[in-house]
């Protein structure tokens, strides 16, 4: 299934029940009062947050979901029956927001938790029927109310991942490499820069304790003005918003003599001019495709980066050397930072009816 971390749906709660107009019809009861009954009010849309889902496509595909109506209400003052509610399953980590004038407007609910749910468009009332209208000035109305209608909203839906770790670099930098060294993962990988067009997820597992999970997002390369767009940056740099710590990687391809660790500070900057937490948040510096260089230059980058004060770290994913020191971080970051809400976690929904 193809990744897809946007979507745009409408949704249409049900509709309201009519009253009923009926009036009290038994042997000996010739003039009974009336008894129509209410009408059933009409099915809500929720939203649930569901980990067996990862993305959005399904959304592409169909665009409109509608509730079930109310049924009318009937005589002898029984009530229409109750429109069936409709939920619908998002993956984790999916923003809601309701269009307006196909801009997104107010953000009606993060979906951040496992089973987290919100209503986002409320059926309508059913109708009181007559019996409600009777009076010692009229005793036999002939009317009642009809249902109320439901909500129609267009919604937005923007999927960010959620994960222990995410993996910042530039464009051919080898995050890919390096996520498929350390997991199961298998993404796209190439010599060229942007083999990566979508997020990727992988997992490693601790050796030691089988049930503790690092979950990792790759996500594409970054450049230069990512955070007003530039080579699809937004999209991409959301889905960090929701990682505990970054690992950032540099190739030595990318390293210029006069100063080589100006890769970290360039993508430093576009994350602080994005969202000036993801610029604070824990990171790994990691210099990969050390066989790219000599020995002479590996030792006197690691005497630079010492003499800065920089802890990083020197690898070769593609040779898999240098990853268990990295990994080694990465674990006591995760554990350092378990308790960490995620960023920018909104609990919301719709105000309840009066």
């Amino acid at each position: 299934m193809r990744f897809v971390d946007e979507a745009t749906i409408t949704v249409r709660s049900g509709k309201g029940g009519r009253g009923c107009v009926s009036f009290r019809r038994e042997k000996f009861i010739p003039r009974g009062g009336p008894d129509g009954g209410d009408g059933g009010d009409g099915g809500s849309v929720l939203v649930r947050a569901s980990s067996r889902l990862h993305s959005l496509y399904d959304f592409r595909l169909k665009r409109l979901y509608q509730a079930e109506n109310g049924h009318p209400g009937e005589g002898a003052q029984r009530q229409g029956r109750k429109g069936e509610d409709l939920v619908l399953d998002l993956p984790v980590g999916t923003q809601v927001y309701v269009l307006e004038k196909e801009k997104r407007g107010v953000l009606l609910c993060d979906l951040a938790g496992e089973g987290d749910m919100e209503v986002v468009a409320r059926g309508g009332r059913g109708g009181k029927g007559n019996e409600h209208f009777k009076s010692s000035t009229q005793r036999a109305p002939r009317f009642a109310q009809p249902g109320e209608p439901g909500e129609d909203r267009a919604l937005g839906l923007e999927l960010k991942i959620l994960a222990d770790c995410g993996l910042l670099g530039l464009p051919n930098a080898g995050k890919s490499t390096f996520i498929s060294r350390i997991s199961a993962a298998r993404p796209k990988i190439a010599a060229y820069p942007f083999t990566t067009l979508q997020p990727n997820l992988g997992v490693v597992l601790d050796e030691e304790n089988p049930d503790r999970r690092m979950v990792i997002a790759d996500i594409p390369g970054l450049v230069e003005g990512a955070h007003c767009g530039c080579g699809l940056g937004h999209r991409f740099l959301r889905h960090l918003e929701r990682t505990r710590f970054l690992v950032h990687l540099l190739s030595f391809a990318d390293i210029s003599p006069e100063d080589p660790f100006a890769g970290f500070a360039l993508l430093n900057a576009e994350l602080a001019l994005f969202a000036p937490e993801l610029a604070r948040r824990p990171q790994i510096e990691v210099i990969n495709k050390m066989d790219l260089a000599d020995a002479d230059l590996l030792a006197g980058l690691r005497a630079r980066a010492e003499a800065g004060g920089r802890k990083v770290h020197f690898i070769s994913a593609l040779r898999g050397e240098g990853l268990e020191p990295v990994l080694a971080e990465m674990w006591r970051l995760r554990a350092e930072l378990a308790e960490q809400a995620p960023l920018g976690v909104f609990s919301g929904g719709i105000s309840p009816p009066e």
